[in-house]
């Protein structure tokens, strides 16, 4: 009779849940609660649909007492259909804040018929502590550490001290946390060799006084023997010239003979203090993107998404010290949120026919950079687009439609759902035209600089997902966007809250009408040579701007100092494309670390910094102001003797010029991106 009476309901049309197309089965943890603090659980959702699918997953954590309430964990991704089941993908939680119980929410949804159901799950988390002494035990990386201590009053804080046994060397501290009202505090404790005896200890705060707790002994495990490390070699070692206080080097992912991809943090002698990795399947590929405040790492890297056409640069992650995913969106998720908030042309790019019709364009993959630094926890990543666009555009002769590599900057809020999106093909407009008055945009006729082109399965691009039969082969490469960097003030100390990014292929940096979320995506100002302002070349230099350049930052907001890796890519290539040879002399066909001041209102740029690094890289690189006024660069693509060599370095100023003396050069491995910190737990915020 029940049954009855629900389907009598149903053919109403009135909504009950029993009348959803979309049903979850079940929501299973593995192990079973309760677990201890730092133990990994894996999640299991099932679902069945009656309409074709797919379904997608998401998981959604609320921790004890749900202060905050549920927080994205793992963003709606693509299932796995067994007969008539939805099965989730694996969702890998390890609980290492506070013990309690938590809530896990499954929210399941079709997007194609935009039904959706969820539930929820208890999970009992236990704490390492159960006396009045700390903890420390380890995790599944070797060089990490969990480290616990009884409760604190509420209004203290708490850090913890750790330093080699029977060493002088320095010792290390977490940054400060707020004590909780219940409950134990546990820190990940990373930055410490391999193999070695660690003394730790929690120290207190209370109305400014400092209380150190008992002493904990622990011992790192020795590096994997089942992965290939980087060699780092200090060609300079550090001096007293050296801002030693910035003890940590942290490189971004090398591959070392065709080994998976592994980030590594050394001192400044070379020493493996911390390492990342990711597992092997699909396949290897980990980008660091920006390390974070407090510790932990964003990073793009390979996985399943809803396009079946690639694994390619699809998941974008927040990871802790030990590993653990803390957060994961991936390009489906976001190609739906910018779809709902009405953007074209960022969808996917399965829904085309082949060959692809002129106007389609799609959103990609994930590349380069994601920053962490807008306002309210927000944050900035970058996306390649393909537009589809007449025969002979950008000067094709081929005869074919041509596919162009274009980008966007998409803006995620701090659940990392979309709420802003700069779509470069919106904006290739070029100058305006006499009489309209405005600032110049990006011109789709001026193609990349030195002529770069993409092809299908080409190494420095992204997936290409339209090209194929009746386009043509290659697809001109116009921007290649490369570094991302927040600007909360103009040079006249406005909170204008813009977003200044580097596109290597046009030579340029140039600023974007974000402001804080209610800018135009207008182009404000396009710098670099051919752009919109002139340069002060007070020291003569042949050729003066940057070309190819990559991480382009603001270091002194108050003055406007940015800082840029000049890769040098035009002043070195031959004509007719380049400047450089034969022209070239051979100190000038090296890459540079830069530093310039600007000026909005002049539109003048000024040298502060010029440096020939001594050697030439080709692509990729980092620039870097530190503390005590000298600067990091590292050249990350070095072509030796039949290797590819990267070289981390921080460089002296000599005043009164625009030259350095080398003072730190560590030699590794290629690498893309490095930053010169004290600790992984402050890294630089530029």
């Amino acid at each position: 009779m029940k049954n009855l009476l629900v389907t009598l309901l149903c053919l109403a049309g009135l909504s009950i849940p029993a009348c959803a197309t979309v049903q979850i089965s079940s929501l299973t943890p593995s192990p079973q609660a309760p677990q201890l603090l730092g133990t990994p659980i894996t999640w299991k959702a099932t679902a069945t649909d009656s309409n074709a699918g797919p379904l997608t997953f998401q998981f959604n954590v609320a921790h004890p007492g749900g202060t905050f309430g549920y927080r994205l964990a793992k963003d709606f991704n693509v299932g796995t259909l067994g007969g008539s089941t939805w099965t989730s993908q694996p969702f890998v939680w390890v609980p290492t804040g506070v013990e309690g119980t938590y809530q896990i929410e499954v929210v399941i949804k079709d997007f194609t018929s935009n039904e959706s159901a969820s539930m929820t799950a208890q999970f009992k988390v236990a704490p390492l502590v159960t006396g009045s002494q700390p903890v420390v035990v380890a995790t599944a990386n070797p060089l990490v550490a969990l480290f616990s201590a009884p409760a604190c009053a509420s209004g203290s804080q708490m850090r913890v001290h750790f330093q080699q046994q029977l060493k002088s060397t320095p010792a290390t501290t977490t940054n400060w946390a707020k004590c909780h009202t219940a409950g134990t505090m546990t820190f990940e404790i990373a930055g410490m060799y391999p193999s070695t005896a660690y003394d730790m200890l929690a120290q207190t705060e209370t109305a400014g006084v400092v209380t150190n707790g008992p002493v904990v002994h622990f011992t790192t495990g020795a590096l994997p023997t089942n992965m290939t490390f980087p060699t780092f070699t200090a060609v300079v070692g550090p001096g007293l010239q050296t801002d030693t206080a910035l003890k940590v080097l942290l490189s971004d992912p090398s591959t070392v003979d065709g080994a998976p991809y592994v980030g590594v943090a050394t001192d400044l002698d070379g020493n493996v203090v911390w390492y990342y990795t990711t597992t092997p399947a699909p396949a290897p590929y980990l980008l660091i993107t920006r390390p974070l405040k407090d510790g932990g790492m964003l990073s793009i890297q390979n996985g399943v998404v809803w396009n079946p056409v690639t694994q390619s640069m699809q998941l974008l992650r927040q990871t802790d010290l030990a590993g653990n995913i803390v957060r994961e969106t991936n390009t489906g998720a976001i190609q739906q949120e910018l779809i709902a908030m009405g953007a074209t042309g960022l969808g996917p790019c399965n829904v085309f026919p082949r060959p692809a019709p002129v106007g389609s364009s799609c959103l990609g993959a994930f590349h380069h950079d994601a920053i962490q630094t807008l306002p309210n926890d927000y944050m900035a990543l970058l996306v390649d687009v393909e537009e589809i666009f007449p025969p002979g555009t950008q000067g094709d002769k081929t005869g074919l439609p041509v596919d162009i590599v274009g980008d966007a900057i998409v803006v995620l809020n701090r659940d990392w759902q979309a709420v802003w999106y700069f779509n470069a093909f919106e904006h290739d407009s070029g100058c305006p035209v006499p009489p309209a008055t405005g600032p110049c945009q990006l011109d789709i006729n001026r193609p990349a600089v030195l002529g770069w082109t993409c092809a299908i399965n080409q190494a420095g691009c992204p997936p290409m997902l339209l090209l194929g039969t009746g386009i043509a082969p290659l697809a001109p490469d116009w921007l290649h966007a490369n570094s991302l960097y927040y600007w909360p003030t103009d040079n006249f100390g406005g909170a204008s809250g813009d977003i200044i990014w580097s596109s290597r292929n046009q030579d340029w940096v140039m600023k974007i009408d974000y402001n804080n979320g209610t800018g135009t995506g207008d182009i404000l100002w396009r710098m670099g040579n051919d752009g919109d302002f002139t340069f002060n070349n007070i020291y003569n230099d042949p050729w003066p701007w940057f070309s190819g350049q990559h991480d382009v930052g603001i270091a002194d907001n108050s003055t406007g100092v940015m800082t840029i890796f000049d890769d040098g890519n035009t002043r070195v290539s031959p004509p007719p494309l380049g400047l450089g040879y034969p022209a070239c002399e051979p100190s000038d066909c090296n890459s540079r670390g830069m530093a310039v001041t600007f000026n909005e209102s002049t539109m003048e740029v000024t040298p502060v910094l010029s440096a020939d690094l001594g050697n030439y890289s080709t692509a990729m690189g980092s620039a870097q102001l530190l503390p005590d006024g000298n600067y990091f660069f590292m050249s990350g693509w070095v072509l030796g003797d039949n290797t590819l060599a990267s070289y981390s370095m921080e460089i002296l100023p000599t005043a009164g010029t625009d030259t350095g003396a080398t003072v730190l050069s560590v030699e590794s491995q290629e690498e893309y991106r490095g930053w010169q910190m004290t600790s992984l737990y402050n890294p630089p915020i530029q």
